[in-house]
């Protein structure tokens, strides 16, 4: 049976769509026939073309739309959120078909009873402390089908593949103290990044300036990325920098990544801080000169200057050793809290990449204590200004009756950076979205659309085949997903139908959480997430797993 006649059994047809297949190519229109999650048939010129067009038991006119693959967010934080909420419209409205989570070298598997407590207190900024979930996991494999099975066994809003955490690995092996690991607990962490692997893990993230994954030499992070690389997995770490010495850090990435033969996947690779201005021709030229001589390396950004992460990251690695319990213990005492000013304010903390801290571009975005809600939307510049304090004053008091959960925005970024690194090929979108919080930054809500609607339509910065491609066909490659990114006959119907006329971000730095314009249909395994433009009750999402090496 030929694509056409196998296409008049299908569930829907989309006609006349201008097709925009996710490898880079030029566009062109055609009827797109999808049955049982997916693609069947594609018909170009369907209209024009005198031949037969499938017909299905639904036909979507799509005059004027854009067909292209789901997007694939690289860099997302919805590790709880996916259980938390089932419409998770902050993603499935902005054409999100699948998230990669796991990220920044801490998330919530593998964990024993004592890891998992201690990891929820120290992401509780980026996802909420967890009192809500069941925690029913230990195991990566046991968090993959936790996913799978989501909200009634129905599965979950969108696809979401996992990176092992590497803090957390260390965590679980280690502990939270600054020292090298022994042989038994190098040995430990190697297999439980091995068993994640094999569990469905696609690769090992770290984050090489948050506790305890910053603690990890070189050594120890290269054996890991061998046993990552052995399963066919890559590696994508927040490296040591993005400040003072982000150059050196990203050479380090690479030098490691190579040592280890593991490709590297470089997260919101940016060149922030005012050390950096100007410098993104430098980045790239060291990545030019390492894919010219063979290696494997992909990165992903997020479309906006400023950047988000937590207060307590903010702190020199010495004040963070140990775990939560015994940086408030730090705070507390009066010359060790003196100590970490220093280092913030005039030495320049690692923990704020080598770069003294300008509390002007530190604003608050989020807390957990109530009381505490007036300091949000301020920097802690103006909040000290507003109270008659010096800026550490307000600093540690949100540090300390917070319990380190206060979230930030850092507006330290440059556009001609963020520019220059979104037009080279091997980069990917990711929205680095941390959806708690009274006050997120816009990204969570506005990542996509923003790449199509400011950086394509209104700045021109990227052809819009290009752009797709940024955001669908590399990144599935990248995940090595046999059947995703591309609009093609025998792969998954995740598909969005867009609007390249009016396709926007609504989200806003004062409007964080404002649903896009231009993005009336998203389909994940051939079901519509979004129809008209409004979320439907559909959880399609499940764990997407590591295709065999």
């Amino acid at each position: 049976m030929d694509p056409v006649e196998l296409a008049d059994f299908a569930d829907l047809v989309v006609r006349d769509a201008d097709v925009v297949d996710g490898t880079g190519a030029p566009s062109y229109r055609a009827d797109v026939a999808v049955r049982d999650g997916r693609i069947v048939s594609i018909v170009k010129e369907a209209a024009s073309a005198g031949c037969r067009r499938p017909r299905a038991r639904r036909e979507l006119d799509a005059e004027g739309l854009v067909l292209s693959p789901g997007f694939v967010d690289m860099h997302a934080h919805s590790d709880l959120e996916l259980l938390r909420d089932p419409d998770h419209s902050a993603k499935a409205a902005q054409g999100v078909t699948l998230e990669v989570i796991g990220q920044d070298g801490l998330s919530y598997a593998p964990v024993d009873d004592r890891t998992l407590a201690e990891v929820r207190r120290a992401i509780t900024g980026w996802n909420g402390h967890g009192d809500d979930i069941d925690f029913s996991w230990r195991s990566v494999g046991a968090y993959l089908d936790r996913l799978d099975h989501g909200f009634d066994g129905e599965g979950i809003a969108v696809n979401a593949a996992y990176l092992i955490p590497q803090g957390t690995v260390r965590a679980l092996a280690v502990g939270w103290d600054d020292r090298p690991a022994t042989p038994q607990e190098l040995d430990r962490m190697r297999r439980s990044v091995a068993e994640g692997m094999e569990q469905g893990a696609v690769g090992m993230s770290s984050g090489l300036t948050y506790t305890p994954g910053m603690y990890a030499e070189d050594a120890e992070l290269t054996e890991l990325c061998r046993v990552v690389a052995g399963y066919g997995g890559y590696y994508c770490p927040h490296h040591r920098s993005y400040g003072a010495g982000a150059l050196e850090a990203y050479a380090e990435m690479v030098a490691l990544s190579r040592a280890a033969g593991c490709p590297l996947h470089l997260a919101h690779a940016t060149m922030n801080f005012g050390p950096n201005k100007g410098r993104a021709p430098e980045l790239l030229a060291l990545l030019d000169e390492a894919l010219a001589a063979g290696a494997d390396i992909t990165l992903d950004t997020y479309p906006y200057t400023p950047g988000c992460t937590t207060l307590v990251a903010l702190l020199p690695s010495w004040a963070s050793e140990g775990g939560p319990d015994r940086v408030l213990g730090r705070l507390a005492d009066e010359a060790t809290a003196e100590r970490v000013r220093r280092d913030l304010e005039v030495t320049g903390s690692d923990g704020c990449h080598g770069v003294p801290v300008e509390w002007e571009t530190i604003e608050v975005s989020g807390v957990t204590a109530p009381a505490l809600a007036g300091y949000v939307g301020r920097t802690v510049a103006e909040s000290a200004a507003r109270r008659g304090e010096s800026p550490w004053t307000v600093a540690r008091r949100l540090l300390v009756e917070d319990r380190l959960g206060t979230t930030i925005l850092q507006h330290v970024g440059h556009e001609e950076n963020v520019q220059a690194i979104m037009r080279h090929p091997v980069h990917t979108g990711g929205s680095d979205g941390i959806l708690r919080g009274t006050k997120p930054h816009p990204r969570a809500y506005g990542t996509f659309p923003r790449y199509l609607g400011h950086y394509v339509r209104e700045l021109g910065v990227l052809s819009l085949e290009e752009c797709v491609a940024h955001l669908t066909g590399r990144p599935a490659a990248r995940l090595r997903l046999p059947d995703r990114g591309v609009v093609r006959e025998g792969y998954r119907a995740d598909l969005v139908l867009f609007d390249p006329a009016t396709v926007a971000a609504g989200a806003t730095f004062e409007q964080p959480r404002t649903l896009p314009t231009g993005i009336p249909y998203v389909l994940i395994d051939g079901r519509f997430v979004i129809e008209d433009g409004r979320r439907t009750d559909v959880l399609a999402g499940r764990a997407v797993r590591r295709a065999p090496a």
